[in-house]
């Protein structure tokens, strides 16, 4: 077994400190589930979990111990469940105000306070004044999370200390340096951009689910508070005649590409033990209704990585 191979009571060496980096992406997430699945059946034990923005949300709910209950509750999100989580408003800071994202969150992650976890849990986001990585190890378990998912543009940020907060991936997409400072000696990281960059820059025609993201921001426009802007009403009806994918397109593309180049530098720099990446280039930034496929490419991805730390 992988496990008895990671810490085999025979072992001479110093006993093995576990970490677990899961990283950020969106939909993409959901592979994080598959990917713990696939560690538990191996009978490894985590002793920390650091995630960032979608890697901080799953990490969150899997050290509270409600993943499966999670996992059964994404496995059946359709379309329509996912636009009840949107809570549009003037988009100011952002489209989405975040608050029923937080609420959802809070029923599969109810602990208080991250200091009270059983496994020591951090998570990872952006502060928004000087670009400086802002690690969190206490405190609301879910403001944490809140802070982390908070794409901009997407999300409004959130504010923490005097600190207004966006997403962990725009500094450490993959943190595997904040899983070493927390003590773990052997690393295990989920890389969730392999793939993803090649498979949007080679693109030349839409996708066919892209009506379900037009479906998003035409969701969001219909909650806008009613004004009579002129210019607000000439954007609305831009938006309305045009494509409308291309524009969240341009948005999400240009945040692909800055978390992919930033996690290929970050892995070269601090390389896990195992690292994990499974092949969703296909998947986009809100196919959260796709869970069943996004969970099993996570978890095929990771029973087929982890047998190869054998040979560690």
């Amino acid at each position: 077994m992988v496990a008895t191979i990671l810490s085999s009571p025979s072992d001479t060496r110093p006993s093995r400190k576990i970490g677990l980096a899961l990283g950020s992406g969106a939909a993409r997430g959901l592979a994080h589930i598959g990917v713990l699945r696939a560690i538990e059946e191996a009978g490894i034990h985590v002793d920390v979990v650091a995630g960032s923005s979608i890697g901080a949300l799953i990490g969150a709910v899997f050290v509270a111990g409600n993943l499966e209950r999670l996992a059964a509750d994404f496995l059946a999100f359709d379309w329509k469940r996912v636009a009840l989580l949107l809570d549009p408003v003037f988009p100011r800071t952002g489209l989405i105000d975040g608050k029923k994202v937080a609420n959802f969150l809070r029923t599969y992650a109810p602990c208080a306070n991250i200091e009270n976890l059983s496994i020591p849990f951090r998570a990872v986001a952006t502060d928004l004044a000087n670009g400086e990585e802002v690690t969190i190890g206490t405190g609301d378990l879910v403001e944490a999370v809140r802070a982390s998912i908070a794409v901009p543009g997407l999300l409004t940020p959130a504010r923490s200390d005097g600190r207004i907060l966006v997403d962990g991936g725009l500094v450490n997409p993959v943190p595997v340096s904040v899983a070493r400072e927390m003590g773990a000696n052997l690393i295990i990281a989920v890389d969730l951009s392999n793939e993803v960059l090649a498979h949007r820059l080679s693109r030349v025609k839409p996708a066919a689910n892209e009506k379900r993201h037009a479906d998003a921001v035409t969701h969001l426009l219909q909650h806008l508070q009613a004004t009579e802007n002129p210019m607000l009403a000439k954007f609305r009806a831009w938006l309305e005649a045009k494509p409308l994918p291309g524009i969240l397109d341009v948005l999400l593309a240009s945040l692909f590409i800055t978390q992919a180049r930033i996690t290929e530098t970050t892995l070269r720099r601090d390389q896990p033990d195992i690292l994990i990446q499974p092949p969703l280039g296909k998947v986009r930034f809100m196919d959260f209704d796709c869970a069943e496929e996004i969970i099993d490419i996570g978890y095929r991805s990771a029973v087929r990585q982890l047998a190869t730390a054998q040979q560690l």
